[in-house]
């Protein structure tokens, strides 16, 4: 496994960190903001990750569009603790992750003309993702993978969300939604020479929420995110990517009316990668809205420590 340890690969990508800006607000996910470089890379098989990360995020935060309030202003920490496994699917790299968060926030906004506020923690939705790398991926021991050159990977992947995270629905604002949610997506990563680029596409299918505020059925129609990765390698388990994405979609129906709050958001950020030894290795990320038109304009900063055996 020696060669395995001189192999650093983010399996947890920014803000998918899972925590980063997982902010489950009365039902609505916003992980359409998610940044996620080198998804979809080849790894060599038979390798397990431990990651622990930490993130933080202020700014006009808005629970929207579940939650019908105004003038949000939110600051969110959160931590993340997840475990991913590579292995072979039909002869090609494949890899499974599970994620858990913990959520705090605290902010004020306006509800129906008064002045609401929250200063509380919970358990953020867990999630498990299946990521299977079908083409320019063979699946390779980590004594092979050395010798491997990477031109064109192409894989699919499909995340699922479980609604077993912390959620009153006498709560405006939650740290879990109450609701599954299903995200089947498809990507590709293309190495020229130092330099990668990754270009992604996925959806989310929401189920029902049927205790929303109020007494009120929430609906959600899927919201489309698209999202692309220039990265410079400067060493194995060393590069620094910059990303952007835009999603768009997932217009709300609370007890069949529709709130006509339909999302068209773009971010921008930042991931810098670092090995610490064999084992061990950091990510600091940075993201900040750059197109708002609900509930995307705000900053976020996180680091990640992941841990290879």
């Amino acid at each position: 496994m020696n060669i395995s340890r001189h192999y650093k690969h983010s399996f947890l990508a920014p803000t998918n960190m899972f925590a980063v800006a997982i902010l489950s607000s009365s039902g609505t996910f916003c992980f359409a903001q998610d940044l996620e470089p080198r998804s979809y890379s080849n790894i060599p098989i038979g390798m397990s990750f431990l990651v622990v990360g930490a993130a933080h995020s202020e700014g006009e935060l808005s629970p929207a569009p579940s939650a019908p309030i105004d003038n949000a202003d939110l600051t969110i920490n959160a931590a993340v603790v997840g475990y991913a496994h590579t292995f072979s699917l039909a002869g090609r790299s494949s890899k499974i992750d599970m994620t858990a968060s913990r959520i705090c926030y605290k902010g004020s906004a306006d509800f129906q003309g008064e002045s609401v506020s929250a200063d509380r923690c919970g358990y953020g939705d867990p999630n498990i993702r299946l990521s299977w790398n079908f083409y320019g991926a063979p699946a390779l021991k980590p004594q092979d993978f050395a010798s491997w050159q990477q031109g064109f990977v192409v894989g699919t992947s499909l995340q699922l969300t479980i609604p077993a995270g912390s959620y009153e629905k006498s709560k405006l604002i939650n740290s879990g939604a109450n609701r599954w949610v299903f995200r089947p997506g498809i990507g590709l990563s293309h190495k020229l020479g130092d330099w990668y680029y990754d270009l992604i596409a996925s959806v989310r299918f929401y189920a029902d929420n049927d205790e929303y505020f109020n007494q009120v059925t929430l609906k959600q129609e899927p919201q489309y995110t698209v999202q692309g990765h220039l990265i410079y390698n400067f060493s194995r388990g060393h590069w620094l990517s910059l990303n952007t994405n835009f999603y768009f979609g997932g217009e709300t129906q609370k007890n069949g009316i529709d709130s006509f709050d339909s999302q068209e958001n773009a971010r921008f950020g930042i991931t810098y990668s670092a090995p610490i030894n064999s084992s061990n290795s950091i990510k600091l990320y940075a993201s900040t809205g750059v197109v708002t038109q609900v509930g995307s304009d705000f900053d976020t900063l996180g680091a990640v420590w992941q841990y290879i055996f």
